[in-house]
């Protein structure tokens, strides 16, 4: 494992506390890990491990309760919306089960949208080029709702890669895919990973998947259960 200074992410004590009706929810319960820069991680466990909360955590959309959080080099869990917002941008891709394309905007300009947001001019040559990469060449101007999930998902993929993230973070990815769909957009999912040299961490139900990383997570009740490299099956 790598020394947190070195590490692409590092979690220290990690909680998340959630506030209900019915009292205090403990989310996460003190999760230290460190992530080495090119790893991937698969992260594994029931419903309600606290899986998609680490990932949401590292990624700044949920502010841990305690404990510290370092990714790609810089101390986020104290960073303003709009610093978080910045980093996102500048470090981290997302892909979720839902895809999360907009629907009144073609694939084309759903891939480019983190560059654009960034002001670049060649976010639309880029994004191009990114969806010509999962093979989506031919249908650039064609909105979600005209796309297969399959190729929604392939559109999700170019654009959590776009802006060539050191962190890409999947959520369930193939959750809503089927099963041949489903192991296509995974090939896609760990060639994009090695050629953008990025760090992954990927949650899934699928063993298979999983053992495609080189180390896999257990997650069991807010904590992390067990931690281990293994040997890749691809």
């Amino acid at each position: 494992m790598a020394d947190h200074s070195e590490a692409a992410v590092h979690l220290d004590g990690v909680r998340l506390t959630l506030t209900s009706n019915a009292g205090d929810v403990n989310i996460l319960r003190g999760i230290d890990l460190n992530v080495a820069p090119g790893e991937s991680v698969g992260i594994v466990g029931p419903s309600g491990s606290g899986k998609t909360s680490m990932l949401m955590v590292i990624a700044g959309l949920e502010r841990p309760s305690a404990g510290r959080v370092g990714v790609a080099g810089q101390a986020i869990e104290a960073m303003s919306e709009d610093g978080l917002a910045l980093f996102r941008r500048n470090h981290v891709g997302i892909v979720f089960q839902d895809f999360h394309l907009l629907p009144t905007m073609t694939a084309l300009e759903n891939a480019a949208m983190p560059l654009e947001f960034a002001g670049r001019e060649d976010a639309f040559g880029r994004a191009r080029a990114e969806l010509e990469a999962v093979g989506l060449g031919h249908r650039l101007d064609h909105y979600p709702g005209q796309l297969s999930g399959g190729e929604q998902q392939r559109v999700a993929l170019a654009r959590a890669v776009i802006a060539e993230p050191s962190i890409l973070l999947a959520d369930e990815p193939t959750g809503n895919l089927d099963g041949d769909t489903g192991r296509m957009v995974m090939d896609l999912l760990f060639d994009l990973k090695e050629r953008c040299r990025t760090t992954l961490l990927l949650i899934t139900h699928e063993p298979d998947l999983a053992h495609r990383c080189s180390r896999m997570i257990h997650m069991q009740d807010g904590r992390i259960a067990q931690d281990g490299e293994q040997r890749r099956s691809a």
